[in-house]
């Protein structure tokens, strides 16, 4: 039996499930999400908790009744805490700002690069060098976050570039001189 599929899913007051076959609707005060889970396995609502079993023993359930549960619960903790990821920019000359919604970088190119978060992402910026990426699906979020960092991935000699926060950069020594 799975770890992580067999744990209960406790949904808050605030927080309506509907379940309709393999699809899943959660609905809480941050927004509204839904997804069709796998046929192997099936939801069930008890009470203020959810539940995720598998319909048989078959490698496929086996291996989709943690993932489904994962899913689930990331549902239910988006639509009523949301989710965030910060990124830290760090170089000379490189700052970010937030023009309407959009996030601009000037990271070093010849010209500003404009990203545009798709619908349910919020981006913050802190001191010209904190990014914060905010939103209530985990996976937009994270997606969001994975695209800025790729504008300008940190290099290993300086230390450049946009990274997580709390990310370590390998460093390398770099050329030496000459005896």
């Amino acid at each position: 039996m799975s770890r992580i599929g067999k744990r209960p899913i406790t949904v808050p007051n605030k927080v309506t499930v509907t379940i309709n076959g393999s699809n899943v609707a959660v609905k809480g005060p941050k927004g509204e999400l839904a997804r069709v889970l796998p046929a192997a396995v099936s939801v069930e609502q008890e009470g203020e908790t959810l539940l995720v079993k598998r319909r048989d023993e078959s490698r496929t359930s086996r291996q989709m009744h943690g993932l489904s549960r994962t899913l689930v619960a990331n549902m239910v903790e988006g639509v009523s805490q949301g989710f965030q990821r910060r990124l830290e920019i760090q170089g000379v000359g490189y700052r970010a700002q937030v023009q309407g919604r959009n996030l601009t970088l000037n990271v070093g190119y010849s010209h500003p690069v404009q990203i545009e978060p798709p619908e349910g992402v919020q981006i913050a910026v802190e001191n010209n060098t904190n990014v914060i990426v905010s939103g209530y699906n985990k996976e937009e979020v994270g997606n969001t976050a994975a695209k800025i960092r790729a504008v300008r991935p940190p290099e290993p000699y300086k230390g450049k570039g946009i990274r997580y926060a709390g990310e370590m950069v390998r460093r390398k020594a770099g050329k030496t001189g000459k005896k």
